[in-house]
């Protein structure tokens, strides 16, 4: 299994909401390691498929930190680890029962396409992210 020095979210390239994350994240990271792969490229296919995950669930944002596959809250909520105060506090969700947090979190997942809208293409990142995505 290919190990990653630095966390890694796969996220569905088509969904707005997805794409707004992606920015988020990128605007509160403490420090810029986190990489990006839409689910619907090559490496993030590859990623899902080390860890038997279905790669073609685009229900949820996968994520990936020291060797551990993360998705659906518990993957939003290691995100947010990573981000810088005032954001990292959301991470004090976890202390909701999984279960509960995974049924909000399937709710906005199942009506994002329609309350946000889709793109007809991947997101294409810009210069500067560039290294930051993971494309071939």
């Amino acid at each position: 299994m290919q190990e990653f020095d630095k966390p890694v979210v796969i996220f569905d390239g088509y969904c707005e909401l997805c794409n707004a994350s992606v920015d988020f994240i990128l605007k509160w990271e403490k420090k810029p390691e986190i990489l990006f792969s839409a689910n619907q490229n090559p490496p993030g296919q590859r990623i899902l498929e080390q860890f038997g995950a279905d790669g073609a669930d685009l229900s949820t944002v996968f994520f990936v930190e020291k060797g551990k596959l993360y998705k659906e809250s518990s993957a939003a909520l290691r995100i947010a680890c990573h981000f810088r105060f005032p954001m990292n506090l959301l991470y004090g969700f976890i202390v909701v029962p999984r279960f509960l947090r995974d049924v909000v979190y399937r709710w906005i997942a199942r009506n994002r396409y329609r309350w946000f809208g889709k793109k007809d293409t991947c997101r294409i990142p810009t210069p500067e992210e560039m290294a930051r995505f993971l494309l071939e």
